[in-house]
């Protein structure tokens, strides 16, 4: 059992995420932030590595992407970063991005060095369903790794009851259709969604994303759920010249 599964099997609610991009504001970054993170309350992580077209991704992760790649950030250059992770951060860590990174690094090696540094799972959207459970399953449980899919108020009950068979830490619950960075607004049609998914009773807990970006939305979101994540509203706050500062106000609203 990895710490993400430890920690969903310890607390079913009430979790906070935070996602931000690896090599910003600055290269080297990474570490601390993950560390500032923990520090001021985070749950688990989702560090997201760069692609020159994050297709999902609003324009400030967009923004943190390009930023990161003009740092000079790799996948590389992450995995070194991430060597000395569990000597400095013990909270579940996710990385997140898109599938032609991973491919180009090699599925095997990436899932191996995920292991190596004390990664626990990666969320990849654009990865298919029946591609990852046809081709890289194995390797993914090989490694000890879970793979987080996501959930939109479009996916049918059957896909997301399949969904719920290969998961084995959480589902990501996408908001709304938009991008990352549309505020969450707790429509009527939101809170249907959010109810329509509870009533399922899948086995695998939720946790809700896209959209979520002070107290009052995340506290809204976690009433249908273990918890959420906030991404374009943390990468947003970061001051590349107050990095520990900004975190600890950005964090302390929630605490």
């Amino acid at each position: 059992m990895n710490r993400l599964q430890q920690l969903f099997q310890q607390q079913q609610r009430d979790l906070l995420s935070i996602y931000y991009t690896a090599g910003y504001p600055n290269l080297n970054d990474t570490l601390d932030i993950a560390e500032e993170l923990e520090k001021a309350g985070a749950d688990f992580l989702e560090v997201g590595f760069p692609y020159s077209d994050p297709v999902a991704d609003g324009p400030i992760i967009q923004a943190s992407s390009k930023q990161a790649l003009d740092n000079g950030m790799t996948l590389p250059i992450l995995f070194e970063q991430l060597k000395d992770l569990r000597q400095r951060v013990n909270i579940p860590i996710l990385l997140m991005g898109y599938v032609n990174v991973v491919l180009q690094y090699g599925v095997e090696a990436f899932c191996q060095k995920c292991q190596e540094v004390g990664v626990d799972g990666c969320i990849i959207p654009d990865l298919p369903m029946y591609e990852y459970e046809e081709l890289y399953q194995s390797t993914f449980e090989k490694y000890g790794l879970s793979n987080i899919f996501l959930v939109t108020p479009q996916t049918s009950e059957e896909r997301i009851r399949k969904i719920d068979r290969l998961s084995n830490a959480f589902i990501y619950l996408v908001s709304s259709s938009a991008t990352t960075g549309s505020n969450l607004a707790v429509s009527e049609s939101a809170t249907a969604y959010f109810k329509r998914i509870a009533d399922m009773n899948l086995k695998s807990p939720v946790v809700i994303g896209f959209g979520i970006s002070n107290k009052e939305t995340y506290q809204a979101a976690s009433q249908y759920a273990s918890g959420a994540i906030i991404g374009s509203a943390f990468v947003k706050n970061i001051d590349a010249n107050n990095l520990k500062g900004s975190i600890k106000e950005f964090m302390g609203q929630f605490k």
